[in-house]
């Protein structure tokens, strides 16, 4: 999902079990109702520089839909730090929109809660049909064995943005493949007086996503199989460990970021105060900053050794964003409608292009307008190397609970308290306690 989202995905107040059941409206089948065929209301998330910039390029769409059908489109886009309690809210009050954006790592969970419209072949047949979808990105659409729960409609990865200058200054002649490679370019970097990494150290989901990929690297997982959480595992705990000394041990991180949650860290490096970021498509953030295409370089996320592919060469979580339609919609016809005109192959091309993110429709992504350098890095990710998180019930929690750990962490490395094998085990039990029972 979007990465710049704040670190409040937050303390998650209603249960999902509450949720599951509370459904209320419309109509309690699989479909909804038509009693509105006139209006649609529509939650998207934040995905740009700021509401007003996603507010710039929605409501062009928007229009162009209600031109189209008749339906028109009442938008509220709706930031990261608010979004999943408000549809957990929803979920419970029967108060919702008929269509929203959801991180796609949310997906499950919000499965799991019932309200949402399920896509079996049926539905999608209205829209086009399952197979224009890329696999990776239908592996973020709800738990295994069961049919969708959302459609595919943004895909991300992460990359490693490089300031050219810097590095240059600093005498290194290519972005590190390794964290090693990394940690000893810091050292050359931090000699010229620059941060070397910037990191979103209170920013929760952030935090969730890089262990997630610091644990693949080390040949683990938060989930047992059968998907129960696992956060004590030895192999979890060195991973989470080797992600916060790069702050506590390694130094390349700098301090402050413990305390950075939303974008601070995107805004340092397109003003070039530090030398490298790692986040999810950030092209159009950067140059929503003034920061031009030909300042900086992207590359694969670093891996502990040899280059990014399956297995431990993991680097990155399969991100991105899904649309769903809430099952007691009153208008689930103009719903099924917007879905298809959002994931048809003309509006993927336009509005990828404006997230600097790839389609996850198979013929737009093919297009000559991802074909772009830093573009080829993030389609390469998602093809070779990235992995999906957990597509459990409980994976909200799972983000809320190691997230809050991690921001924890960084804050005891900011502190100058020690960070041990012990401490990294302490919190991430603490963590496990806090999830529900399977």
């Amino acid at each position: 999902m979007r990465s710049i989202r704040a670190a409040a995905v937050g303390a998650v107040t209603l249960s999902l079990a509450l949720a599951a059941t509370a459904c209320g409206g419309g109509s309690s089948t699989n479909g909804g109702s038509n009693d509105s065929p006139k209006t649609l209301t529509y939650w998207a998330s934040n995905q740009g520089a700021s509401v007003a910039v996603d507010k710039k390029v929605l409501q062009p769409e928007l229009d162009k839909f209600e031109k189209q059908t008749g339906i028109k489109v009442k938008l509220e886009v709706v930031p990261w730090s608010d979004l999943l309690n408000r549809i957990l809210t929803a979920t419970t009050s029967g108060q919702g929109p008929d269509v929203l954006n959801i991180g796609n790592t949310w997906s499950a969970s919000l499965q799991a809660t019932g309200g949402l419209l399920s896509w079996d072949e049926k539905n999608f047949a209205k829209i086009g049909g399952k197979e224009r979808f890329s696999d990776t990105a239908l592996g973020s659409t709800g738990a295994q064995g069961k049919d969708p729960a959302a459609v595919p409609l943004y895909s991300m990865a992460y990359a490693l943005y490089y300031n050219k200058k810097i590095f240059a200054d600093a005498g290194i002649s290519k972005p590190p493949a390794t964290w090693d490679e990394l940690i000893a370019d810091g050292k050359k970097i931090n000699a010229k007086g620059k941060s070397v990494l910037g990191a979103e150290g209170a920013n929760l989901s952030e935090n969730v996503h890089h262990v997630f990929v610091f644990a693949k690297q080390h040949g683990a997982d938060f989930f047992t199989a059968d998907g129960k959480p696992d956060f004590t595992n030895p192999k979890v705990v060195e991973a989470v460990k080797s992600y916060v000394d790069l702050m506590a041990k390694d130094k390349v991180i700098p301090a402050g970021d413990a305390e950075y949650a939303q974008n601070q860290s995107v805004s340092d490096f397109a003003k070039g105060k530090q030398a490298m970021l790692l986040w999810q498509s950030a092209t159009a953030n950067l140059k929503s900053q003034g920061m031009s295409e030909d300042t900086y370089g992207v590359a694969p996320v670093p891996v502990i050794s040899g280059t990014p592919g399956a297995g431990t060469q993991v680097n990155s979580a399969v991100m991105g964003i899904n649309i769903a339609v809430f099952k007691n919609t009153h208008n689930v016809d103009g719903a099924t409608k917007f879905v298809k005109f959002m994931t048809s192959d003309a509006e993927q091309k336009i509005l990828n292009t404006a997230y600097s993110s790839i389609p996850p429709v198979k013929a737009a992504q093919g297009d000559a307008a991802f074909n772009a350098p830093g573009t080829a890095v993030l389609k390469d990710t998602l093809a070779k190397s990235a992995a999906a998180l957990p597509q459990v019930a409980s994976e909200s929690q799972f983000e809320t609970a190691v997230g809050t750990a991690v921001k924890e962490l960084f804050a005891d490395a900011a502190a100058g308290r020690a960070v041990t094998t012990d401490s990294v085990k302490a919190k991430l039990e603490k963590a496990q306690q806090q999830m529900p029972a399977a």
